[in-house]
């Protein structure tokens, strides 16, 4: 796959962080950043596609936000009386 060449602005103090990071797991600083990117954007679908299970839960149950929290209220209370 082809790459392009992108110009990135970062404050000086990240910017040591990502070079000491590279240079600990003996990775160049373009091979750092890309895996960053690459996770970042697979931790974003993961996020949303929970959500869009949780909205589709909600939708087939009928429940409310209420209903939610009261649950979450009861799993916590139920916990704290555990222990």
């Amino acid at each position: 796959m082809p790459t392009v060449t992108v110009n990135i602005a970062f404050q000086d103090s990240l910017l040591n962080e990502i070079d000491k990071t590279a240079r600990k797991e003996f990775r160049s600083r373009s091979e750092l950043i890309r895996e960053a990117a690459r996770l970042y954007i697979e931790r974003r679908n993961q996020w949303n596609d929970f959500f869009l299970l949780g909205d589709k839960v909600l939708l087939e149950n009928q429940l409310t936000e209420d209903d939610v929290a009261g649950e979450i209220e009861a799993v916590r209370a139920a916990r704290v009386k555990s222990e």
